[in-house]
Formats: C-alpha cells, sequence, structure tokens
C-alpha cells in the first residue's frame, strides 16, 4: 500500500498532543511479525520522542492521539487507566436494532494469536450502543466504549446479534453492493469484491484534557471506503 503523508493524517495539535486520522490498514504499533510500517514509525519520521497514547486495531480508522513528551503520556494515560477519556466510534453493523444507550457488560479475555472471546473470568468491559440510522438491513451504530479491551467493540457488538460489516472473525459477513441492486451487472469472468475489504467500524471522536486542563475535543471524518459504504447504504434503503 502506499504510504500517506504523515503530516496530512494530523487534525489536532498544540504543544503536548498529536492528534491523526488514523487510515486503515496500518498498525497502530510494530505487530508480532516483520517489520511492516505503523503509524508510530510514520510520526516518529517528525518527532523523535513521540509515543502512541492508546492503539487502534489495524482495520479500524479514526482518531488516534500521540503525546510528545514524557510528562504528557503519563497526563494522558492515566486518563485512560481511569476511564475519563471519552471515546466514540461509529460502525456499520448487520441487522436493524433499536438501541437507545444499550449497555453491554460482559468480560473479555486475550485467547491464541489476536484473537479475544466473552468469558466470565476475562477482564470487565462495558460498551453502550445507540442506533442512529437503520436502512434496509443494515444500521449505522455510535458505540461508546468505557474500558477498552482488545476487540472490545466488535465482541460485543457480536453479543447484541449486530455484528459489525466485513468483521468475519466476529460473526459480521462481507457486503456485496449486489445484495442491494437489483440490476447489478458483472462482467463476463468477473467476480465481485466485498464492498468495504475491512470490517466496517470507524473511531469519530476523542475528547480527554490537556496539561493545563483545558478540554480538548477531536472528531475524525470517516475515511473513503466508511463514507461510500455508508452513502451507498442511504441511497439504496
Amino acid at each position: 500500500m502506499k504510504l500517506p503523508n504523515f503530516s496530512d493524517l494530523v487534525i489536532f495539535e498544540n504543544d503536548d498532543y498529536l492528534v491523526v486520522n488514523k487510515p486503515p490498514f496500518l498498525a497502530t504499533l510494530d505487530e508480532r511479525v516483520g517489520g511492516a510500517p505503523n503509524m508510530l514509525r510514520l510520526a516518529r519520521q517528525h518527532y523523535d520522542d513521540i509515543q502512541a497514547a492508546h492503539r487502534l486495531d489495524r482495520e479500524t480508522s479514526g482518531a488516534l492521539a500521540f503525546a510528545k513528551t514524557p510528562e504528557a503520556y503519563r497526563h494522558l494515560a492515566m486518563q485512560f487507566e481511569n476511564r475519563e477519556v471519552k471515546k466514540q466510534y461509529h460502525a456499520v453493523a448487520w441487522g436493524t436494532p433499536h438501541f437507545d444507550k444499550q449497555v453491554v457488560d460482559r468480560s473479555i479475555e486475550n485467547t491464541t494469536r489476536g484473537k479475544a472471546r466473552l468469558a466470565y473470568k476475562g477482564k470487565a468491559a462495558e460498551t453502550h450502543f445507540t442506533t442512529l440510522e437503520n436502512f434496509t438491513r443494515h444500521s449505522l451504530i455510535l458505540c461508546e466504549p468505557i474500558t477498552g479491551r482488545m476487540h472490545q467493540i466488535r465482541l460485543h457488538l457480536m453479543y447484541l446479534q449486530a455484528p459489525i460489516v466485513g468483521d468475519t472473525l466476529y460473526g459480521g459477513e462481507d457486503f456485496f453492493l449486489s445484495s442491494l441492486k437489483k440490476k447489478f451487472n458483472m462482467k463476463a469472468g468477473e467476480e465481485e469484491q466485498p464492498f468495504i475489504k475491512r470490517f466496517a467500524l470507524h473511531a469519530m471522536r476523542l475528547q480527554f484534557t490537556g496539561l493545563q486542563g483545558e478540554e480538548i475535543s477531536v472528531e475524525a471524518p470517516y475515511p473513503k471506503d466508511f463514507r461510500v459504504l455508508v452513502d451507498a447504504l442511504r441511497q439504496n434503503r
């Protein structure tokens, strides 16, 4: 994949913090294998001592915060630990539920190699869900994780029987445009590709307190693949 220009991704910056709109398919930190590019490496080409204050899954797009100094990092890390950071995600899910601040309080444990599951003996995990829009067979869901467990939103939506589009790991099938359009024609010999080539989850907003006590609230616009998916669902309901 063509690497983005890091400066083009920045949506907020002050002396202590920097927030980017992370594109999909880039890991936050070094993954276990190989030397693939990641957001931290890109950031360190511009700022020597910068640290990622949290992480987003490789396929998840959206607001990702970095701290420029050790003091700023500690300050934000404590807010994450004390559940004081407000995080809002948008997900395109299967089904047409009508969630209104629906609370899921189900513990999560990590299993083998990059996967997690709901488990009574896992770590406490809580997410709040609100339906923003219903389409014919899908919905746009606001997800507000209170804790920060691995794959938390994805697992909790699966638990609610509204798995994320494209999240084949946790019960969400791929979405094909032909399922909406009756007159959808493919060229001979071509195989239809999924409309979005990842699970449809975007970190929309991040809100935390700066070192001077000021409130920092940053919103990350949808990337093209997520925006086009939502537009297609709106036009074909």
